[in-house]
């Protein structure tokens, strides 16, 4: 009776489901643990005469999508000529993208040529959904073979059919189809014109099978078709020049971008930081990014964190702290992530650097930079020791910015005190709740 309800409203003129209530009509009668339910459901309606329009079934066929029932869709698919309805092609989307969504292949085929028998015929959604699906279970020839079917039928592939099939072609690593499908899209032209995108796809199949002399002549085929390279292509051909172990190449790549002026030198070289990094040689990726500060050149929030990360991780935490301040005078501070101020904060004060610490929350209290509640423990330990109230305060201070984590801290203070503490901890731990409660 609750679908019936359901599928009721669902009905009326004023009135259309959200997706959110589709997934809570899933959840409140647990349609997955339950899919004989729309057995019930229609067979309910023809024993009592009930007025079903096909309005009545897709609201049906979208519960099914959403529990993702692709058998029952199939089935109330099948039951709809018993009330003289015919389904449209957007029925048919539906089921066939729960069977690829399945990987049964062989099924949503047969529901696309289904389809012709009731004079429907598919759309661009129905073949983006079967090459997206043919291309997840490693049927490459079928997926391109859709294309020349496409055509036959007067749909015209555009450029979201082809990047799907790229996608594909570079998950499945092949560089003939790729170059061919390239190809297909320059010759064509109009809609079909390869764009950035596209070139960065076949530039990756390239990248990863190590063949960075043919990544590099898509670059130069790109540039030709008067495509410009944006950062993603850059850091692409760097990721695959670092995993080469060819650096230098990578830094002649950057030389020859930059000065083309569609990517910043900023951009190109956090990423041959970040890849850098990635590679384990930390020591040239350390001097290139004092390199960039030295320079005026601004490194992303990436290639900060990921720096002052493996500083801390090597066991220079002052290191990586006095290259935060380096890093806070050029204004790049919003972009390192709260996760890497709380190990810097953890590191200085295990490491006893009261007078850094103090300086690194009253950053984080200036940017409102939450600390992760799992860091309070850790620097408890150094404030039972330390009796340092200026430090005290701030981490007191940036935890009222998130009650959850200020909470944290508390219960961290008490129980350090529950399991005792020697007097002088005590006098430090009652100080910490009289700032806490003066704040």
């Amino acid at each position: 009776m609750g679908i019936r309800f359901f599928v009721w409203a669902g009905l009326q003129s004023s009135y259309r489901h959200s997706s959110f209530m589709y997934d809570r009509a899933c959840e409140l009668f647990k349609i997955t643990r339950n899919p004989s339910v729309f057995n019930d459901v229609i067979e309910a309606y023809r024993k009592e005469g009930c007025i079903v329009s096909v309005r009545t079934m897709k609201v049906l066929l979208n519960l099914c999508e959403k529990a993702g029932l692709a058998d029952e869709a199939l089935w109330v698919l099948r039951r709809m000529p018993e009330f003289n309805l015919r389904a449209d092609s957007v029925m048919y989307n539906v089921i066939i993208r729960l069977f690829c969504d399945k990987g049964d292949m062989v099924m949503a085929d047969n529901l696309m040529k289904d389809m012709g028998l009731i004079d429907l015929y598919p759309n661009m959604i129905t073949y983006v959904l079967m090459i997206k699906g043919f291309c997840n279970v490693g049927r490459l020839d079928d997926a391109c073979g859709l294309l020349m079917a496409m055509r036959r039928h007067g749909c015209t592939p555009n450029s979201v059919v082809y990047s799907v099939l790229l996608d594909g072609v570079y998950r499945l690593g092949s560089t003939e189809r790729a170059l061919g499908l390239l190809d297909e899209m320059e010759k064509d032209g109009g809609d079909c014109s390869p764009n950035v995108v596209t070139y960065t796809s076949v530039i990756q199949v390239f990248c990863e099978k190590g063949m960075m002399i043919e990544a590099l002549g898509i670059l130069d085929r790109m540039e030709a078709y008067g495509c410009a390279p944006n950062r993603v292509t850059v850091s692409t051909l760097i990721k695959g020049f670092c995993a080469e172990g060819k650096v230098e190449e990578a830094y002649m790549l950057i030389d020859r971008v930059v000065a083309g002026g569609s990517v910043s030198s900023g951009e190109c070289y956090s990423s041959l930081v970040v890849e850098l990094i990635r590679i384990k040689r930390p020591k040239e990726a350390e001097k290139l990014f004092r390199e960039m500060l030295a320079n005026g050149v601004k490194p992303d929030g990436l290639a900060c964190s990921l720096m002052i990360k493996e500083l801390c991780l090597e066991g220079h935490v002052l290191d990586g702290f006095f290259l935060y301040e380096k890093i806070e005078k050029i204004g790049c501070l919003s972009s390192i992530d709260s996760d890497i101020h709380s190990m810097l904060l953890v590191g200085l004060c295990q490491e006893s650097h009261s007078a850094e610490a103090a300086k690194l929350a009253g950053f984080m209290l200036g940017k409102r930079i939450r600390l992760k509640a799992s860091s309070f423990d850790k620097i408890v330990e150094h404030l039972k020791k330390s009796g340092d109230e200026d430090l005290v305060k701030h981490l007191t201070r940036i935890g009222r910015m998130c009650p959850i984590t200020y909470s944290s801290l508390e219960r961290a203070v008490s129980r350090a005190a529950f399991f005792g503490v020697n007097p002088d901890d005590k006098i430090l731990l009652d100080k910490f709740l009289k700032i806490s409660a003066a704040i």
